[in-house]
Parts: structure tokens; sequence; C-alpha cells
């Protein structure tokens, strides 16, 4: 519990993460200013799947990346991706990660996440009773497909850890032809499916527009084109976040949210994990027959969402700098992936090419908590699931600074670990 004031909280970072804490701080009475260098949802809030699926919402370091193998990670057509020139910071975050692939270190953080996706559908309808109106799409049901029965049981497999560390999936197996009576675009090379129960998904870039005119209608600033340089924490007197070409903005406390970039900052606090990009990439067709419910390919580590009158893909890990240039090969990856799951797709026809960069750990558990300043805390970290866990992050915390009582799971997010 803090004992800092906690009146007015500077958050830097207006992405999923970031907007969460902003809204459950307004919750707790909290006058709130969030700082983003370039707007609302810019980073990897916009171009992701928005799937809200705690089945699926597992930890990123995994056995399975063992099968892949040094030669297949080097390959620019390989779902997961490093490159050749991986710089000392990106081979000490591999070999860490690699460690947390093992088969007991997994475990372990099944049984963390199957205890943090008991709370993350509650956030969200809190914050859909508190106005945040259009917030998820019941999925009814969601589904993955599959061109072998091998490939299902890898997650039905995956399913039974879940099941065996205190979570619950509600799924049922079905044939290829049954998965396409539910969605017709679905090929012919499909052979098995899942229906899997419970799940969830949110169209994200109209998500976090309708969260962003939440938060400012409850009376945040947002201030875009903030490019914050520092954070000072100056005692008794607060704290102060330096913002390039502009005065330094002034509060009680600051959390920072900056995805990829989190590290830059927080590391003067005792945050000392180091926070790796792992891009990836999306782009939106329009088949003849638009699917109505999210759809996993998952043996190609491919996400597909329907979004109204188009259908977003997405997929790939590709673990190098947040800013490098888009490569177009990691769009060719998924396209090569995704076309013989689909009939009558006109691949070149695509739109809305994107690429943005999930700030990931080596352990796959987020950041989020306090630092070694009691005027400093973080949130991020996230990986791949920073929608799906955006409002129970942002609860958790929101709860911390102003003195609530302090979620379990903080411990497990300790920023400091």
């Amino acid at each position: 519990m803090t004992t800092q004031s906690s009146n007015r909280v500077i958050i830097i970072g207006a992405g999923m993460v970031g907007l969460c804490t902003a809204w459950f701080l307004q919750e707790r009475g909290v006058e709130v200013t969030v700082l983003d260098r370039t707007g609302v949802a810019a980073g990897s809030s916009w171009g992701n799947a928005g799937w809200v699926a705690p089945a699926l919402t597992l930890p990123l370091p995994d056995p399975s990346i063992f099968r892949f193998g040094l030669k297949a990670v080097v390959s620019p057509a390989s779902p997961v991706y490093v490159p050749l020139a991986a710089n000392a910071t990106l081979l000490r975050f591999l070999t860490s990660f690699a460690r947390h692939s093992l088969p007991g270190a997994w475990r372990k953080n099944m049984t963390t996440f199957a205890e943090i996706n008991k709370g993350g559908l509650e956030s969200f309808d809190r914050m859909e009773d508190g106005g945040v109106s259009a917030a998820l799409t019941e999925a009814n049901p969601f589904l993955a497909a599959f061109v072998s029965e091998r490939d299902q049981h890898t997650i039905v497999h995956e399913f039974d850890e879940v099941a065996a560390r205190g979570g619950h999936v509600s799924y049922s197996k079905i044939t290829g032809d049954e998965l396409r009576e539910i969605e017709p675009s679905i090929s012919g090379n499909v052979t098995h499916g899942l229906r899997i129960d419970g799940q969830r998904f949110i169209n994200p870039p109209a998500f976090m527009d309708v969260l962003a005119a939440s938060v400012r209608a409850r009376g945040a600033r947002i201030i875009e084109g903030a490019n914050v340089t520092g954070v000072r924490d100056l005692g008794a007197d607060g704290i102060a976040v330096d913002v390039d070409g502009q005065d330094a903005v002034r509060g009680d406390q600051v959390v920072i949210a900056t995805g990829t970039w989190l590290a830059g900052l927080a590391r003067q606090f005792g945050v000392k994990q180091v926070v790796q990009a792992g891009r990836g990439y999306s782009f939106s067709v329009k088949p003849p027959v638009i699917p109505t419910h999210p759809i996993y390919l998952a043996a190609q580590r491919v996400a597909c969402t329907p979004l109204g009158d188009r259908l977003r893909v997405g997929g790939m890990m590709e673990f190098r700098r947040a800013d490098a240039p888009a490569d177009p090969r990691r769009i060719q990856t998924i396209i090569n992936a995704a076309s013989p799951m689909f009939d009558g797709v006109d691949w070149e026809a695509r739109e809305e090419e994107w690429v943005g960069s999930r700030p990931c750990t080596a352990d796959g558990l987020p950041l989020v908590g306090g630092t070694r300043s009691p005027r400093v805390h973080v949130a991020g970290g996230h990986g791949m699931w920073g929608i799906a866990l955006g409002p129970l992050t942002g609860r958790m915390l929101a709860d911390s600074i102003t003195g609530g009582e302090k979620h379990p799971l903080l411990d497990a997010f300790n920023p400091l670990r």
C-alpha cells in the first residue's frame, strides 16, 4: 500500500495499458494527464488481433520454440524470426527466453496465467459498465483450424495443461466440414477444428477511440506529440516529466507505460529487465464471404479477426529493434501460411499493412507495479497480451497506487524481479 499522494498522476503512453490505467485511476477520483509522443494507439495497440481470449492467453516462452531450431529462426520465412546480426542485449534476452521455455518453467508460468485469466474478462466488464461502450464482441464460438489431427492435438494438450493448473477451457473438437458450415471461406485443406467457448474480441482501433473518448470525458488531458525525455523524482515535491520542446509536466506520481520503450525511462528506478521488441505484422483482406468469428491458424501462428467489412490477418514474432523498417518478407510469410487455409481470397488486394512492436519479457510475465521510487510505477512487458490484459493491469495498478488492496498477481509481475 502506498502512502504517497496520488491526487495527480501522469501516465506516459496512450496505448491500451496506459489508457486502461488512466480509466481505473479516474474511477478512484485521481486527476490524470496522459502523454504520448505520437498519439492514441500509435503502437501495437492499433494493428493487433484484438483477441480477449483467456483460452489462448498463454506464456509466450513455451517448449514449442525448440521445434523450430536455429536454422528455422534465422530464416525470413519462419513465424519466429531472429536476425543473424543479433546484438548482445538481444542474445541475452533470447538465452533467458529459451531458459523460460523449458517444460518446468513453462508449467510454472501456466499456473500464473491461469490466475491471470480469471480476472481479464471481469475487468473489461467493469469498463463497459462504466460507459466504455462497444467494448467486447462474443465470439460464439472462437474457432481454430488445422490440417491434421496432430496439429489439433498440440492445442488440446495446452488446454489440458491449463486445466491441470487451475484454469478451465470449454471446447469441442469438430471436423473440417463442420468448421466450413460455420465459416464457408475455410478451404478444403482444413480437416480438423476446435470450437472454443467463452472467448471475446474487439476491433482495436474502434475500441481505443472509445476508450480515449471516455478518459477525456472524465476530465483527463491526453497530450499528443509529447516526446518524453526523462522522469525526475523530486521527493516530497512529486514528479517532473521532461518533454522535448515543452515545459515539464508536474504531478504526484507517474506511470511509465511506453511499451517496447519502457526500459529507457524506467531503468534509473531499478527496472533492469530487458523489454525486447517482438514485432508483429498484420493486414486486412475482404474474402467473398467475410468470416464473423475469430479464427486461429495455430500451427501457422496466424490470427484472423473479423472487423466488420474486412478480415484482419496477422502474425509473426520478429525479434529485432522496434524502429527497424517494415520487412515485406514478413507479410509474405503470413500470406504463404494463411492462403492454403482459405478459399477465394485475393491476397494481392490487401489493405492496412502494419507492423508494431510487442513489448516482450524473457520470462513472459508483464512488468507491473512500483519501482525503487514510491512515486514511479511501470505497466508494460505484456508481449502479445496487452489488449487482453490491459484492463486487468490498469485495475490492479490503480488500486495499488491509491492505497487499495494489493492484488496477489503483482508479486509475479514485480518490475524489480
